[in-house]
């Protein structure tokens, strides 16, 4: 006949228990909420694009972005990685695949990588005037990001949602170049705007200091949607 446990002993083995299970269960970074990442969810942009040729010669267009995450695997590091699949429409209705990137986080960081290109746009937890370098992965990179405070309200339609700003960039000598890069996160929703503008300005002797665009690009990219399907 077999004696049943002693209560004292059974308690303790729950104890025990309890506790071992305590220490497997991972510890949710919260502040990784500024990048949500599940398999579904998804983001769509109205973008508002200008490429600059030359002298009084552009090329503007309006159109919408659809990231979302389609599928993730461990990489070679055993670090789960995200594959973001962007969409191109016109309208919103009819979308068209045009790249992948991951996303995965790092560190204590986020690492995206497009067309084989990391950067770490964001560090955890996102504290303001902490400074990092966001080309820290890349070979030749040396590129200092800052963490600031965003404008509460800054972009419509999110007006509660707690944010940060990343400056990347903020540079206008008014004479050769211009280079503004940022990008805002919002707390449960993720990126929610960036900004890339990065032009050269004529040096000729006759245009020098003019603020004469020569050549480069402008995009925008906000937040109109977000869910999960």
């Amino acid at each position: 006949m077999i004696k049943p446990l002693p209560l004292y002993l059974l308690a303790f083995l729950v104890l025990f228990v309890s506790c071992d299970q305590e220490k497997e269960t991972p510890n949710f970074d919260v502040d990784q909420d500024y990048q949500p990442l599940e398999i579904g969810n998804f983001w769509i942009y109205e973008v508002d694009e200008t490429i600059f040729f030359g002298e009084n010669d552009s090329e503007t267009d309006q159109f919408f972005y659809r990231d979302r995450v389609r599928t993730s695997f461990l990489n070679a590091e055993n670090e789960m990685t995200y594959i973001v699949q962007r969409s191109k429409s016109p309208n919103r209705q009819n979308w068209v695949t045009e790249l992948e990137y991951t996303l995965l986080f790092r560190d204590r960081s986020l690492l995206r990588t497009v067309n084989n290109t990391p950067i770490i746009p964001l560090v955890f937890p996102p504290t303001m005037g902490r400074i990092w370098n966001g080309k820290a992965y890349q070979a030749e990179g040396n590129d200092d990001f800052e963490l600031v405070e965003a404008e509460p309200g800054v972009i419509s339609g999110f007006e509660g949602v707690e944010l940060v700003r990343v400056n990347q960039e903020n540079l206008d000598d008014k004479i050769t170049t211009r280079d503004i890069r940022y990008e805002i996160f919002g707390k449960g929703v993720g990126l929610l705007e960036k900004y890339d503008e990065v032009i050269t300005y004529c040096s000729r002797n006759d245009c020098l200091g003019q603020e004469l665009i020569d050549g480069g690009s402008k995009t925008h990219l906000k937040l109109v949607e977000y869910g999960k399907d």
